[in-house]
């Protein structure tokens, strides 16, 4: 073999290696520098100055569209406050209080960060979907099933999770996320 030729191989291999590694690299989840406040967990770096290259492509991917942390939070639970993971077939309430931000919502996605299809074309709760009490307490459905009140359906999907908007979080929120009182994912039975 000629000379020139092992080089070609060595540099075909080394370029489809590489791009292996990469792909292998960006697709392998957002773990870096997590924070978690019991099953929502939120990267410290996202939307910050502090995300490297690596952070920054892993954001891009899964779809978050990150704002500049001081716009938007986002906290993704894929289990349920028991540490479950979040199925399709069962049904939940989500419930919690006062967040500590200007404005939030809750979007059902499943696997690669899909909507979930489903017959009542509903994919988030907001802030103003849910009514409060004296208190400030609040709470809405996750079901594969129509309920009353404020409802997100599942489409009976094997697994999701649940992404939080926290818009305009409170500077302690920012710094300390681990902190923040975020709501409960109740699992409440299984069909």
């Amino acid at each position: 073999m000629k000379t020139w030729h092992r080089f070609a191989a060595c540099i075909a291999l080394g370029l489809v290696g590489g791009a292996a590694f990469a792909v292998h690299q960006v697709r392998g989840g957002l773990s870096d520098g997590l924070a978690s406040s019991g099953p929502w967990e939120t990267g410290k770096s996202f939307g910050t100055v502090d995300a490297n290259a690596l952070t920054r492509a892993k954001v891009a991917l899964s779809g978050l569209l990150a704002l500049p942390a001081k716009e938007a939070m986002y906290f993704t639970a894929k289990n349920d406050s028991d540490g479950r993971a979040l199925d399709g077939r069962c049904n939940y309430v989500v419930h919690g209080g006062t967040l500590d931000g200007r404005w939030w919502s809750i979007t059902l996605y499943e696997g690669e960060g899909w909507l979930v299809k489903n017959a009542a074309n509903r994919w988030s709760i907001p802030a103003s979907a849910v009514a409060t009490d004296a208190q400030g307490r609040w709470s809405f459905t996750v079901s594969p099933n129509a309920q009353s009140g404020s409802w997100l359906p599942t489409g009976s999907v094997d697994a999701f999770d649940l992404t939080l908007r926290l818009y305009h979080p409170a500077a302690d929120i920012i710094k300390n996320p681990e902190k923040a009182q975020l709501p409960i994912i109740d699992r409440k039975g299984c069909a």
